[in-house]
Order: C-alpha cells, then structure tokens, then sequence
C-alpha cells in the first residue's frame, strides 16, 4: 500500500499502541527511513522492532530538514501537554495531526498548531496490537478528503476504521470499543472463576474459558450474524444455556449492568477531555 504524503513521518510516543502501529504500517508498505520516532524510553519490544528496521527513538526532536507529512500523537493523554507542543512547531502547513491519545479534544490540538491546521482525533483499542483492532475517527473543519483517506490508510494498517461527524460521540466511541476489550477479558476472567465453581480444575476452566470467549468472538467476525441471533442458535428451550441465560437476562442482568458501565465510562471521558 501507498501511503500519499510528503516529508516523514513523526510518531511521538512509541508505547505499546504506537509501536503496534508503527509495525502494522511498515508491514503495509510503509519505508522505515520515512519514520522519525520521538519517546525518551520505548519498552523493550517496541526498541526492538525500532532496531530491526534501522530505526531509534530520540528522547526530543527539534528539527527535521522538512516538515512531517503527518505527525502521529501516541503519548498518554496526561503528559500531552508537556509533549506535544514542541512537536507541534515542526509541523508545516500541509502536516496531518492524528491523535490516538483518549480524551484529548480536537480542540486542545489546534491551541498548539498553526492557523489552519488539520487535525484528527482517534480512538483505537488494544486488540490493535495483533491488528484485529478498531479505530474510531473525527476530523476538524481544515482536514481535506485526501488528508481523510490518508488518515484512514494509516489506522488501516491495525484493524478496522469507522468515522462520526460529531466530536461529542467520541466519549460513548471510548466507552464502548476503547474500554470495551476490558469488559470482554472481565468476562473470561469471571467465566473461568465460575468453572473452578463448578468443579473444574484450573488448567481446565481457563483453557475452556480463553477458547469459549475467542472462538465465539471469531464466529461472531466471521458469520456476519447478528449477535442475538447466535444467541438464540445456541438457546434450546429448557435447555442448559436457557437456564443460565435466564440468569444473566433477568432485571439488573448483564445487559443493564453493561448499560450502566458504558455510561459510567462515557462519563468519565468527559470529565477527562475538560
């Protein structure tokens, strides 16, 4: 794959998510001498793979002999402030801003960069890291359809890519698919305390409880079938998965519990992006 863009590209903060990325897009086709990489001490696994392309992260870049094409912002949203304004000086007029850092609004980019410049905030989450990941994007007013293709190649290289139009929406995006992959291990985790309940052994119960949430996870990608009607294939009447299900079903069940989390965490996010 192509990717249209002149100058280098800057990933600043090669943590775990900027370091899968930096893989997917390499992978992809991107060249590694395009590829500036500014973090002070990546983890081991990223240093390697910096290595194995010819690449090191520098712990501050003040200068480029031209303007990044896209400056990719991975740092945690906590030290962005402190991170991002030096990168932001390197940016020229036709630079492409993509943050993947939770929280951090398009507008708290744009305080940092020039007049005009076009930003677009995203939200990935973990299963990134073996690109089966989903990103979630919006884009500022300045962002051309280009830049927008540009963008969505680039996210491309981890999983799926999915837009809203609306910042707002980036709050509920968070809560659901960026927290989302916690909920899902949660539910391993609580599948394979139930089976030692019911008297498996441990080996077992968290080998049937890894095999049972990742299988049905890919049945669920692959059959292209609604959720519910799984479900229901699975459902005999007074069966066994009826009895249990009229558990998890019932009033204060699952559903309303992840109802309630998802808003919990929506919340949250709001609260972090002030």
């Amino acid at each position: 794959m192509a990717f249209q863009f002149d100058g280098p590209l800057l990933l600043v903060g090669a943590g775990k998510m900027g370091g899968a990325l930096l893989e997917g897009l390499i992978a992809r086709g991107l060249d590694p001498r395009r590829v500036r990489v500014q973090d002070p001490a990546p983890p081991a696994d990223v240093a390697a793979l910096l290595a194995g392309h010819g690449l090191a992260a520098e712990p501050r870049i003040d200068a480029l002999s031209e303007p990044p094409g896209v400056i990719i912002a991975a740092v945690k949203p906590q030290v962005m402030d402190a991170v991002f304004p030096p990168a932001a000086k390197l940016a020229g007029p036709g630079t492409l801003v993509v943050s993947i850092a939770a929280g951090r609004t398009l507008a708290s980019f744009e305080a940092h960069l020039g007049k005009g410049a076009a930003v677009v905030r995203a939200m990935p989450n973990t299963p990134a890291a073996i690109g089966r990941g989903i990103t979630v994007c919006v884009a500022n007013a300045r962002v051309t359809p280009a830049q927008r293709q540009l963008c969505e190649a680039l996210m491309a290289a981890v999983g799926e890519v999915a837009w809203v139009e609306n910042e707002a929406m980036m709050d509920a995006v968070t809560a659901v698919s960026g927290s989302g992959p916690a909920y899902v291990f949660l539910l391993a985790e609580a599948l394979e305390k139930a089976a030692g309940a019911a008297g498996l052994d441990a080996d077992l119960a968290k080998r049937l409880a890894r095999a049972t949430v990742s299988g049905s996870g890919e049945l669920l990608a692959q059959s292209g079938i609604d959720a519910a009607v799984l479900r229901q294939n699975v459902t005999s009447p007074g069966g066994t998965t009826a009895a249990a299900l009229s558990v998890l079903m019932a009033d204060g069940g699952l559903e309303d519990l992840l109802r309630k989390a998802v808003l919990a965490g929506e919340g949250r996010s709001r609260e972090l992006a002030k």
